[in-house]
C-alpha cells in the first residue's frame, strides 16, 4: 500500500576476507581463466595467456587425453547417449555403472563400491548418513572441507585432533567412550600440504579402541604405492586396514564423480540410505566409461606412477635446496610457502609471466600467514620443463624476499 514504509535489505554477499576486486584492478587474481587446449608434456593453451607449463593440475599421471580413455568415453556416448534415465535407485541406473563400480572394488581389493556425482557429494553423503545421534566422528584438523560438511551435517558427536598427531588421536578415541559408535576419518594425501596421514597408526588406534576409519583418497589413488593403487600399497598395509575407502574419479582419473568402496553390507546401505546417491542423478556414460578405461591404463602403464614420484623428488630437491618451506610434502602436492597473501600472489604472477600456469592458496583456505602457490607435478611433464619451472620460481622467490 501506499505510504506503507518498507525495511532495507542488509547485503546479500556476505565480506570475504580478501578484497577479490583490488587483486583484479593489481593484476593479482588469476582464478576461473579458461583453458582452450590440452597439449602434449603437461602443457595447455589458456585464454589470453597462450601455451603455459601446467603446474596445477590434478591430473597427476598426465591421463587427461589419453586415446584409451578418450575411446571408452565416445563408445559411451554412442551406446547410451550424453545422459540417463535419471536417479540410480529408479531408472538411471547403466550396466555401464556396474561395470565401473565391480572395476573400482577389484582395484580397492574389497567386496562392493558405489559412485557418486562428485567427490565433495561422496563425503557430504556418506558421513551424514552413517553416523547417527550417541556417535563419535573424529576428524583430522586439516581434512577436505567435504569431510567437515559432512562431519557436521550428521548429528553425531563431531571432535577433531591435531593434524596426523597419534598421540592426540588416541586421546580422543579414550575420551568417545564405549557408547555409541566411533568413526576416524582421515585424508590420505592433504590437498593444500602434501603430506602423508600416517596410516599405519590409526590403523593400530582404531583396532584398539573398536572404531571404524574412512580414508580419503582422493590425492593417492595413482600416486601413492609402487603401482598407483593408493596408500595401503604405500605403507605394505593389507587390503582390509581400511573400513570405508573413499576416491574420487577427477585427478589421477580424468573424469568425474567420486566412489566408496567397502564391504557388501554398507555399500548396499549407502545405496538405499545415502541421499546424495537417491536424490542426485547418475554419473553420465562418457565420465563412467572414462573412469573405468583409467583403472585398467593405470595398472596396464605402471611407468606412469613411477616418472611422477621422479618428477616429485627432482622438483621439491630443488627447491628445498634453495631454501623454499614445503611443509611436510611427500607426494606430487608441492606447497611452496610464501607467507603473505601478496607475496604468494606476486610469486604466481612471476610464474605466470614467464609461462607457468600456478595458482596462488591463501586464507580462508589455508592459514593467515601460510599463503602458498600450489604446485602439483605431473607424469606429464619432461625433465626440462620441471627444471624450467624450478629455475621460475627459486628466481622469483628471490626477488620477492620469500628465500635469500
Amino acid at each position: 500500500m501506499i505510504g506503507e514504509t518498507t525495511l532495507k535489505k542488509p547485503e546479500l554477499v556476505p565480506e570475504t576476507l580478501w578484497d577479490i576486486e583490488h587483486y583484479k584492478e593489481v593484476g593479482l587474481y588469476f582464478y576461473l581463466e579458461a583453458t582452450q587446449d590440452i597439449l602434449p608434456n603437461g602443457r595447455v593453451n589458456v585464454e589470453n595467456h597462450g601455451e603455459m607449463i601446467m603446474l596445477g593440475s590434478y591430473s597427476y599421471l598426465g591421463l587427461i587425453g589419453h586415446p584409451e580413455i578418450n575411446a571408452a568415453a565416445k563408445a559411451a556416448v554412442d551406446k547410451y547417449g550424453t545422459g540417463t534415465h535419471g536417479v540410480r535407485l529408479l531408472a538411471g541406473s547403466l550396466k555401464l555403472h556396474n561395470e565401473l563400480e565391480a572395476r573400482i572394488a577389484q582395484f580397492k581389493q574389497t567386496e562392493a563400491a558405489i559412485t557418486f556425482s562428485s567427490g565433495y557429494v561422496t563425503n557430504l553423503a556418506t558421513i551424514s548418513s552413517l553416523l547417527r545421534k550417541g556417535d563419535t566422528v573424529i576428524c583430522d584438523k586439516l581434512n577436505h572441507a567435504s569431510i567437515v560438511d559432512g562431519c557436521m551435517l550428521a548429528m553425531a558427536k563431531f571432535v577433531r585432533f591435531r593434524h596426523n598427531d597419534m598421540d592426540h588421536l588416541e586421546r580422543r578415541l579414550q575420551e568417545a567412550g564405549a557408547n555409541g559408535r566411533k568413526l576416524v576419518i582421515a585424508d590420505s594425501v592433504f590437498s593444500m600440504d602434501g603430506d602423508i596421514i600416517n596410516l599405519p597408526e590409526m590403523v593400530r588406534l582404531c583396532r584398539k579402541y573398536g572404531a571404524y576409519l574412512m580414508i580419503d583418497e582422493a590425492h593417492s589413488i595413482g600416486v601413492l604405492g609402487e603401482t598407483g593403487h593408493g596408500i595401503e600399497e604405500h605403507f605394505d598395509l593389507p587390503p582390509d586396514s581400511i573400513d570405508i575407502k573413499m576416491g574420487t574419479l577427477s585427478k589421477a582419473i580424468p573424469s568425474a564423480g567420486g566412489y566408496v568402496a567397502g564391504n557388501k553390507k554398507l555399500i548396499q546401505f549407502l545405496k538405499h540410505e545415502a541421499r546424495a546417491f537417491i536424490f542426485s542423478a547418475a554419473i553420465p556414460p562418457a565420465s563412467a566409461g572414462a573412469a573405468k578405461a583409467a583403472f585398467d591404463v593405470i595398472e596396464a602403464e605402471p611407468w606412469r606412477v613411477k616418472k611422477l614420484q621422479d618428477n616429485y623428488d627432482h622438483f621439491a630437491g630443488r627447491l628445498r635446496r634453495a631454501g623454499f618451506d614445503l611443509l611436510h610434502t611427500e607426494t606430487a602436492i608441492v606447497p611452496v610457502v610464501c607467507g603473505s597473501t601478496d607475496r604468494a600472489a606476486m610469486l604466481a604472477k612471476y610464474c605466470r609471466d614467464r609461462g607457468i600456469f600456478v595458482q596462488a592458496v591463501v586464507a580462508p583456505v589455508v592459514p593467515e600467514g601460510q599463503a602458498r602457490l600450489r604446485a602439483c607435478v605431473s607424469a606429464a611433464h619432461c625433465l626440462e620443463d620441471i627444471d624450467f619451472c624450478a629455475d621460475t620460481i627459486i628466481e622469483g622467490g628471490r626477488q620477492l624476499g620469500v628465500i635469500q
